[in-house]
């Protein structure tokens, strides 16, 4: 083990309301900004829900209350960068919560090694990606996104981060204006390869990717151990 190498912990979480998450994201960041907290990648997926970055606007959500009712489809606004998403079953969503002082990089180089990491663990997969031209964030193949990014930087703090659609169910997203633009789809790996990933198997295998990507050592620890600033854990 290199010793000098930092050191992150990663929990997967099962599948957490999107606010309960963030409330978790939250409390990370203030723990870490007041020297006591650890460097932490959240691994989880939510249930059905819209999230609302800071660059949307309401007529980027395209179904009504009622039809959003009936699909149990929640809508939180949301301090993260970017615009409309969707969050669901079968979609592996990481947060890594960390100090980017700590890995030594800048906001650029983070989304680089981000996108990269998550470029690396779909070519395990068999699946060709890219970066998305200048103007359009995230992991794309063939014009479609596959991977959504989306960050906030709290001083040196970053939190928040991506959403990779293994089996999700791509006909939630006909609900929004995916990240403000109509013409670009998202696909998933299942719909790429027909092979069905759970999600919990996918945030083992994709962390090997994040390590090498962020050269950091990786620590597992129960969803339970993760202790915010008011010390109360992450319900599992």
């Amino acid at each position: 083990m290199n010793k000098s190498q930092p050191r992150v912990r990663a929990s997967w979480l099962g599948s957490v309301p999107y606010r309960e998450a963030w409330d978790l994201q939250a409390a990370l960041v203030r723990d870490l900004q007041e020297g006591g907290g650890h460097d932490t990648l959240l691994l989880l997926e939510h249930p059905h829900v819209f999230t609302m970055g800071k660059a949307a606007a309401p007529e980027h959500v395209l179904w009504d209350e009622d039809e959003r009712a009936r699909r149990r489809v929640e809508v939180v606004w949301s301090d993260r960068g970017g615009e409309a998403t969707y969050h669901g079953q079968g979609q592996l969503v990481g947060y890594p919560v960390v100090d980017l002082t700590h890995l030594e990089l800048t906001i650029p180089q983070y989304l680089e090694r981000l996108e990269r990491s998550l470029i690396d663990y779909l070519d395990e997969l068999g699946v060709d990606s890219e970066p998305g031209e200048p103007g359009f964030t995230g992991v794309w193949r063939n014009g479609e996104k596959l991977a959504a990014i989306g960050i906030k930087l709290n001083r040196s703090v970053v939190s928040h981060g991506f959403a990779l659609n293994l089996t999700t169910d791509l006909a939630y997203f006909d609900g929004i204006i995916p990240c403000g633009h109509a013409d670009r789809r998202p696909t998933s790996v299942e719909e790429v390869t027909g092979r069905r990933i759970d999600t919990r198997s996918a945030a083992e295998a994709y962390t090997g990717h994040f390590e090498a990507g962020f050269g950091v050592g990786v620590d597992w620890v129960p969803a339970g151990r993760l202790r915010g600033a008011q010390g109360t854990p992450v319900r599992t």
